[in-house]
Formats: C-alpha cells, sequence, structure tokens
C-alpha cells in the first residue's frame, strides 16, 4: 500500500514575498510557498515530486485523496483553546511553563517537591513573564526514572493545581493516569496532557470524551512503564507521523472532538540525536495531521550532546534555538523550563513577522 506524505519544502515570513504564491500554514504566522509530495511503499521511499504553490493547487485533482486531505489540514486553521475562562488563541505561538513536583526529574527534580510555596511561587513568576499554560507533572518521564504510584502522584500534584488554579491560570496535567487526571480537573485542570497518548490506561481516553478538556498525545516508542523502551526506525519522521496520525484517528473514534487533540513529536522519547534531528527539521510537515503541535525540547539531552555534555541547567541557548525553530515551523505551543527568556525571543520573533507583511523589496503602488 502506498502512502502519501506532503512536506511543506520553502517556508517565507509573508505572503508578498512570493507574491501571493505561498500559503499560510495551520492559520498562524508562517507561510509555505513550495511543497514535494513524498510517496512510501513497504517503508521504502518511492517517488517526491516538487510543487510550486500554483502547480499543487492544479495537480490536486489527480492526486491521491490522502494528498488532497493533507494540503486542507496544512491550511486548516485552529480554534482557540478554552481553559475555564481563560481562552488560549493558536493562532499566534504560546508558551507553556513546565513545573515538575518530583523527586527526580532530569532538569528540577527535587526544586519543588513538597514545597507548594515555593511551586506556587515559581508559577506564578512564570504567569507573570508571559506563560500562556503552567503544565504540571508529578511523575519524571526521563529514561529509567521508576513509575509513581497513582496515589503518590495525586499527593504531589493537586495542592499544587489548586493553588496555580486560585491564580486564575490555564493548567495543564502532565500525566499517563485518568485518576491522576480526574482529581486535577476537580482541582481546576484544564488539559490532559499525556504522554502515552491515552495508551497507559484503556480509561484516559474515555475521561477525555467524557469530560471534554483538551488532551496533548504525544509519541513514545515505549507502550509499558518505559515510554523509551522498543525504539527502532527505518525512516523516523514518516513513522511518527503514521503513528500520530493513527493515535488523532483513535481519540476521535473515542468520542474526542478533534478540536481538543493537539499533537506533540516527542522529542527526547525512544529516539537518538540523529532522529530528534529529523523531527526538528520536519516539523512543518506535522501540519499535515490538521491538529495543532506542541513542541517540547527545553533542556533536553540533545542539547548537551550537540555542547559538549552541557548540564541540564547550562542549555539556555539550545533551549532557545529549538524553541525558535518550533515557531518558525509553525508549531502553536512550545513546552519550556526558561519561560521569561522563551517569551522574550518569541516577541521578538512576531515583531520581525509583523515587520515582515511589509515587503521592502516590492515596487511602489
Amino acid at each position: 500500500m502506498t502512502a502519501c506524505y506532503l512536506f511543506p519544502l520553502a517556508l517565507t515570513a509573508s505572503p508578498q514575498a512570493e507574491e501571493g504564491e505561498a500559503v499560510r500554514l495551520a492559520g498562524g504566522l508562517v507561510y509555505a510557498s513550495r511543497f514535494a509530495l513524498v510517496e512510501r511503499e513497504g517503508g521504502r521511499i518511492t517517488a517526491r515530486r516538487r510543487f510550486s504553490v500554483p502547480e499543487l493547487r492544479a495537480a490536486l485533482p489527480d492526486l491521491p485523496p490522502e494528498a488532497r486531505e493533507q494540503w486542507d489540514n496544512l491550511r486548516r486553521a485552529h480554534a482557540p483553546l478554552q481553559f475555564g475562562q481563560r481562552t488560549v488563541r493558536l493562532d499566534q505561538p504560546q508558551v507553556m511553563g513546565i513545573l515538575n513536583v518530583t523527586p527526580d526529574s532530569f532538569s528540577d527534580g527535587g526544586e519543588f517537591l513538597d514545597r507548594p510555596d515555593v511551586a506556587s511561587a515559581h508559577a506564578a513568576a512564570m504567569l507573570e513573564a508571559g506563560a500562556a499554560i503552567i503544565d504540571i507533572g508529578g511523575e519524571s518521564t526521563r529514561p529509567g526514572a521508576p513509575a509513581v504510584w497513582e496515589g503518590e502522584e495525586i499527593k504531589r500534584v493537586i495542592p499544587i493545581v489548586e493553588r496555580v488554579a486560585a491564580m486564575g491560570a490555564a493548567i495543564s496535567l502532565d500525566t499517563r493516569r485518568p485518576v491522576v487526571m480526574e482529581a486535577a480537573i476537580a482541582a481546576g485542570a484544564h488539559l490532559f496532557n499525556d504522554v502515552s497518548a491515552l495508551r497507559h490506561d484503556p480509561r484516559s481516553a474515555e475521561l477525555a470524551a467524557n469530560t471534554g478538556v483538551p488532551v496533548v498525545l504525544m509519541h513514545a516508542p515505549g507502550e509499558g512503564e518505559d515510554l523509551h523502551a522498543d525504539a527502532g526506525y527505518g525512516n523516523v519522521v514518516l513513522e511518527v507521523f503514521d503513528w500520530l496520525a493513527a493515535r488523532r484517528d483513535a481519540a476521535i473514534e473515542a468520542g474526542i472532538a478533534r478540536e481538543k487533540i493537539v499533537l506533540d513529536p516527542g522529542i527526547g522519547f525512544g529516539k537518538t540525536l540523529a532522529e530528534n534531528l529529523a523531527l526538528m527539521n520536519a516539523l512543518p510537515l506535522f501540519h499535515a495531521l490538521g491538529q495543532p503541535l506542541l513542541l517540547g525540547a527545553s533542556r533536553k539531552r540533545m542539547i548537551g550532546a550537540l555542547s559538549n555534555e552541557a548540564p541540564a541547567d547550562k542549555r539556555l541557548g539550545g533551549s532557545l534555538t529549538l524553541a525558535l525553530r518550533a515557531l518558525e515551523a509553525g508549531a502553536q505551543i512550545v513546552r519550556v523550563h526558561d519561560v521569561a527568556e522563551t517569551v522574550q525571543a518569541l516577541r521578538v520573533w512576531r515583531g520581525l513577522r509583523d515587520a515582515a507583511l511589509t515587503d521592502f523589496t516590492l515596487l511602489p503602488a
């Protein structure tokens, strides 16, 4: 069976730069002017054709239905996410701030565990710095981290969820356990950020469907306690794409509204440095899935691998580089530790984008 993938090859800061021959990706601030249609059969790429926007529009009637669906998905504008009384728009990139209430997370393990005053002060600082969402987690998902009993996870996260909810914040809970998520929703959480993409517990999809909360489905190769296990890719980009498409479809079949589904390619989860870099370079392709994209690469091991093994707390430069790469690719949400620095980078990037709408190379009217 032949599969096809419509990949935005050439991105531009404004449609004017291409005299209108560029399309807006995912209703955001990034435009694409050239595309590659890649065909794959039996795990092997069998064809690759390139198109300008006019050429692609002319060729669409003769392309496979899958390619036409991806063309529509690439241009799909995403409705805002509703978090209680707060609305998070997806026509511009947003920052999600990380708050780990764990003893063993790779970057900040133990910093906020059993210190609710410190944790809530950190959340307040991230909100003041410009975070649109606070992502609270009570279990480390780094390689080799032990699983956490759901009762212990609830004990860690619920007091912080309650405090952050009292601030009026949009709250995401980073968990793969529906019992924990259910308790968090009751305490004021709004988004189910599941690193297992609703596979860890069959009740997760039912909870998300019944409560109507948005969900983040992240790619990870492992199906058991170790999400990093069972990795092995022939083509990491296309296989992660297919996997996320299958999880999106499974979520919709389970009754989760399509507009409530966000996808995450899972940088660092069961992937080598080369595979992570390939995914980062291919991020625009994932808009062809038709869902908002979340990118979480902050302080991850790939940065250390490329910077003389810098420790996690010395990876700000690399984290900002990857966050900006995500913005350039049109990702809607970047999940980060260093909120103030990322928000500043985002605002400067946004200023450049706004300025690009006036193209200095065009002839005067």
